[in-house]
Parts: structure tokens; C-alpha cells; sequence
């Protein structure tokens, strides 16, 4: 996945449109950046289960009292790298 289509997921996790943004990230099920996209996707889903999985591929650890807004913007910020 090329960097321009991580950084539309992540303004659509930031739009609260999980669903157009699970879209994108999964069609990059390795990258660790999509990954943790992906785990995002699913915390704004309810899915923690599913969160804790995508955080582990991505080599992050998902926290009992993670921000789903500070997550957004930790990526984004990442991206901007």
C-alpha cells in the first residue's frame, strides 16, 4: 500500500468512517502501518479482539485504556515521517 492510501484511511478513521477505511487497509495485510490502521478500524468497531491482533502484527501493544483519537493522530504523525 502506497503511503497516499494509508493517509485517506486515516482521515476517514478520523471522520469516523471505520467502514471506508477498513476498505483500504485491507488490502495490505502485512505493511505494519496498515496493520495498525487495521487495528484501529476494529477498536472504533467494538472489536477488541480483533484490535488486539492487527496491534500484534503490527509489533504495537494495544493498551486496556488506549485513545482511539490519540491512536488516529499517532499514525497520522507517523505518516507525515
Amino acid at each position: 500500500m502506497i503511503k497516499k492510501d494509508l493517509r485517506q484511511a486515516v482521515a476517514l478513521l478520523a471522520a469516523g468512517d471505520w467502514q471506508g477505511a477498513h476498505a483500504i487497509v485491507q488490502e495490505d495485510e502485512e505493511s505494519r502501518l496498515s496493520c495498525w490502521a487495521h487495528g484501529i478500524v476494529h477498536l472504533m468497531e467494538g472489536d477488541t479482539a480483533n484490535a488486539g491482533y492487527w496491534y500484534r502484527k503490527a509489533g504495537r501493544g494495544l493498551r486496556k485504556d488506549v485513545s482511539i483519537e490519540n491512536e488516529i493522530a499517532a499514525l497520522r504523525d507517523t505518516l507525515k515521517e
